[in-house]
């Protein structure tokens, strides 16, 4: 990787960073950590010789661009928004990315059908079974990795091949195996080759030089690791399907593992996907569809200044829906409710559509079975926050506590 000499200019929001000091400070210190990348990291490369090593230049747009992003951040993180009112935001941007996502590999329900398939309001379109089940894994891979991320597991190679097994397999699938032959990516109107990924027997080795590289970047800014990783893993192509889906996957693990995940507010999927020829192009480098002639030591400069570009938009974004929402009287919560975890508080998000909830919702917004949902119900209950409104056996429902309730009640007089 090599880098330019040039001067950069820092667009942040400094009065409204500087009124939280814990948050300045932290600003200072990932923009200080970002220069310091541009500056002093010996060419960017690892000495080692079995991890990857990517050739770009960080150029006056990424680092403006890394600026943008960690300003946004900061002010998403002191914006005030209980975790509620996180929990409502992230699953409108999880739907969103879902839809976007798998509709760039050609998926043909619309957003709201896809939200009724999340929803389990409808499960079947006939003659479009496929897509309903692209939709379904791919929200359930999405769910899977916000929970990774939350028990902080670390990225290895069947963490990875368990996403990818999601995506193409469903829930119940174990870690997906590399395929065992060649692969191509051909135009869909003409045909023609547009990119020859690597030989299979290349995929467990080049693999494991992603995630050594990945492992080894802690100390660079992380919008920079999941831009790369992204690139890596869709040239190397390890399967036969689910590759540009896992490749998404894969970048929002790193963004959320790395502090920048904005409680899961936002849809870089969107993005990709209503700019899709720009994301295509951006991932077009090499000058030849051949992966072993230009495109592995390719300059990747342009699709690094397209993905940060891209989400410093997403976070700009997500910045002004989360000050909006502060500021409306919908933003406050009774205290009861703060001390629920990631999975309570995706739960708690269904009553802001409905009064009662059952097993089954429960179960198709975590991605679990009905039995272990009904484990987590009957928790939350002895926990205080929900209530058995009606107890039979075959169509139990839960409602929120009455003391839950008032607490809401007296937060909007």
């Amino acid at each position: 990787m090599y880098h330019k000499d040039t001067q950069y200019k820092i667009p942040i929001e400094f009065s409204r960073i500087a009124q939280n000091h814990d948050s300045w400070y932290n600003f200072i210190g990932n923009t200080t950590a970002i220069f310091r990348h541009v500056i002093g990291n010996n060419g960017g490369c690892m000495t080692t010789s079995d991890i990857w090593k990517p050739k770009y230049e960080i150029t006056n747009s990424i680092a403006n661009d890394l600026t943008r992003i960690e300003a946004a951040h900061v002010v998403v993180e002191t914006a005030g928004l209980p975790p509620a009112a996180i929990a409502e935001l992230s699953r409108q941007a999880r739907i969103r990315a879902t839809h976007y996502s798998t509709r760039i590999e050609g998926n043909r329900l619309t957003l709201e059908e896809a939200e009724e398939v999340i929803s389990g309001r409808r499960r079947v379109f006939h003659g479009r079974e496929r897509d309903v089940a692209e939709v379904r894994n791919y929200w359930d891979a999405l769910t899977r990795v916000e929970e990774w991320t939350a028990k902080k597991r670390p990225i290895t190679e069947d963490l990875i091949q368990r996403i990818a097994g999601i995506v193409t397999n469903g829930k119940r699938s174990g870690p997906a195996a590399y395929r065992d032959g060649q692969n191509v990516i051909r135009d869909s109107s003409s045909g023609a080759i547009v990119y020859m990924p690597t030989e299979a027997a290349d995929v467990h080795g080049l693999m494991g030089q992603l995630v050594r590289w990945i492992r080894h970047s802690e100390t660079s800014p992380i919008v920079l690791v999941a831009a790369l990783a992204h690139y890596q893993f869709v040239t190397i192509h390890p399967y036969y399907d689910g590759n540009g889906r896992t490749a998404r996957l894969l970048s929002t693990f790193i963004l959320h593992k790395g502090g920048y995940g904005l409680g899961g507010m936002f849809s870089l999927e969107e993005y990709h996907s209503r700019e899709i020829e720009a994301y295509y192009n951006a991932l077009d480098v090499g000058g030849h569809h051949n992966y072993y002639i230009g495109r592995a030591d390719a300059d990747i400069t342009g699709w690094v200044e397209y993905f940060t570009r891209t989400l410093s938009t997403v976070f700009e974004a997500a910045k002004n829906e989360a000050l909006t929402y502060a500021a409306s009287p919908a933003a406050s919560e009774p205290d009861e409710l703060r001390h629920l975890d990631h999975r309570a508080r995706m739960v708690y998000a269904i009553f802001s559509r409905q009064e009662e909830i059952t097993s089954t919702d429960v179960a198709l917004t975590l991605g679990l079975s009905e039995r272990m949902a009904r484990v987590l119900l009957a928790d939350w209950v002895r926990d205080g926050w929900l209530v058995v409104s009606n107890p039979s056996r075959r169509s139990r429902r839960y409602e929120l506590s009455m003391e839950v309730d008032v607490g809401i009640c007296k937060k909007e007089k």
